[in-house]
C-alpha cells in the first residue's frame, strides 16, 4: 500500500498549521509546503554568496551550493508527484560574481535532476543586482506580490497587498532566542507567522539572521535538530 503525503510528511518531522485558512506544512528544512497548490515556498537561497565572498578574497566555506541543492533533493524526494512548482520568494542568486561557472555548473546539474518541476522565482533585492536566472535553468521570473489565491507572494515585507491577501515573504532571515537558564540561550531559525503576513526562514546554508521582536499575537516555530518546534502563539 503506497505510503500517504501526511505519513511522509511526519516521517520527515514536517509539522502542520493553517495560514490564512490554507492548511500548510513547515518543514525542517526551512521551507513550507502549500498541499492545495502542490507548491514548495524556500526563501533567501542566495546562491553563490560563498563564492562571491571569496571573490573578495574572504576565508569562507565551500560546498555551500551543494548542500542547499541536496536540502532541495531532500524535500523533493519525500513530496515526490505531490509537487508541481518550487518558488523561491527572493534573492536566488546573491550577486552577479555568484555567476560563476562552479555554481551555475551546479545548478544546471541539479535542474537536470528535476526537468518537469516548475520553477518561479519572486523578484528580490539580490535578484535585481545579480540579474535573473540563466535562461536554461527555465526560471519564470516575477515581479511582488504574487497573488496565489489568499496569499501574497512576496521578498520583503511591507509590500502593499490587496485587502484580505495575506503576505508569505522572506528577507529577513527571522531568527528568535530561546533561554534555557540565566545563562544559557540559543539562537535559532523561526517561521514567524503575524496577523497579516508571515515570514520564512533564510534557506541559504551562508546567510545571516535577525532576531525578531516579541510579538504578542504572532506564531513561531524554530528549525533545530532537524526538527520544527512552536514555541510561541
Amino acid at each position: 500500500m503506497p505510503v500517504t503525503l501526511e505519513t511522509r510528511l511526519l516521517n520527515a518531522h514536517a509539522i502542520s498549521t493553517h495560514i490564512a485558512g490554507e492548511a500548510v506544512w513547515l518543514l525542517p528544512q526551512k521551507a513550507l509546503f502549500w498541499p492545495a497548490q502542490r507548491m514548495l515556498l524556500v526563501a533567501d537561497v542566495h546562491f553563490g554568496k560563498a563564492a562571491a565572498y571569496r571573490a573578495l578574497g574572504q576565508p569562507v566555506p565551500h560546498g555551500t551550493t551543494q548542500a542547499n541543492l541536496a536540502r532541495l533533493d531532500e524535500m523533493l524526494a519525500v513530496l515526490a508527484e505531490d509537487v508541481d512548482t518550487l518558488v523561491f520568494l527572493g534573492d536566488f542568486l546573491h550577486a552577479k560574481s555568484s555567476r560563476h561557472p562552479e555554481v551555475l555548473g551546479a545548478l544546471e546539474t541539479w535542474r537536470a535532476r528535476w526537468p518537469a518541476l516548475r520553477l518561479v522565482l519572486v523578484r528580490g533585492n539580490h535578484d535585481v543586482r545579480a540579474g535573473d536566472p540563466p535562461q536554461n535553468l527555465r526560471v519564470t521570473v516575477v515581479s511582488e506580490p504574487w497573488i496565489v489565491g489568499p496569499l501574497g507572494l512576496c521578498h520583503e515585507p511591507d509590500v502593499a497587498l490587496p485587502g484580505g491577501i495575506y503576505g508569505l515573504c522572506g528577507h529577513v532571515h527571522p531568527a528568535v532566542t530561546l533561554r534555557g537558564g540565566a545563562r544559557e540561550r540559543m539562537r535559532l531559525a523561526c517561521f514567524w507567522m503575524g496577523e497579516h503576513g508571515g515570514i520564512l526562514p533564510a534557506f541559504g546554508e551562508f546567510t545571516g539572521s535577525w532576531t525578531m521582536p516579541a510579538h504578542a499575537r504572532a506564531r513561531v516555530w524554530v528549525v533545530g535538530g532537524g526538527r520544527v518546534f512552536a514555541v510561541g502563539g
